[in-house]
């Protein structure tokens, strides 16, 4: 009964780890968003004080606390999926642990050809077993590729400076700015992008 106790116990704590490991990764998404509205109020706030180079500066931030997002909540589905495919093999142990138990008790009962027969039937599980283990190793490659792959893409770096500036604009009209100063500011920012390409 101890030995029962201490297994469910570490399977207990295992499923605690891994709801904690979830609610952190969580915190952390939330946490990015919030410092992307750090960065969008301090370009804001450079726009109104026509700090060009602060606004650029708020714009690399932006860009990558998005990218840091993103990675976030890509390694939060690979986690949440990692620990949906544990639960589903310890369920498959499980039930081959069950079938191994009744196969047992079945031959105590039944005559030698009945037995041969769950036998054969017990062979197909295993086989189905193997067959679905092998899927779910190429399943995880797969989504570690995926996941590698993703890791090296231009996350966030895609936003471009007039994406930002444009929703800079917009938030800056809900301050009441004048809609005189952001077009200003929006030629001067084009002229000098224009002059940098």
């Amino acid at each position: 009964m101890g030995l029962f106790k201490s297994k469910q116990r570490k399977e207990i704590e295992k499923k605690m780890l891994v709801k904690r490991t979830i609610n952190s990764m969580n915190k952390q998404i939330n946490r990015l968003e919030e410092q992307k509205q750090v960065f969008i109020d301090a370009a804001k706030r450079a726009k109104e004080k026509n700090l060009e180079p602060q606004f650029n500066l708020a714009l690399s931030g932006y860009r990558m606390t998005v990218q840091q997002q993103k990675r976030a909540q890509e390694m939060l589905l690979n986690f949440e999926i990692t620990a949906q495919m544990r639960d589903v093999t310890m369920m498959t142990t499980e039930f081959l642990r069950s079938m191994s138990v009744i196969s047992k008790e079945m031959s105590k009962l039944a005559d030698a050809k009945e037995f041969e027969k769950i036998q054969a039937q017990f062979e197909e599980a295993i086989t189905a077993v193997e067959t679905q283990t092998e899927q779910i190793d190429s399943f995880m490659e797969l989504s570690q590729e995926s996941f590698n792959q993703a890791g090296k893409a231009k996350d966030g770096k895609d936003i471009t400076a007039d994406d930002f500036e444009k929703y800079i604009n917009e938030q800056a009209s809900k301050d009441n700015l004048s809609s005189e100063d952001i077009d200003k500011e929006i030629e001067a920012l084009k002229k000098k992008i224009d002059s940098e390409s």
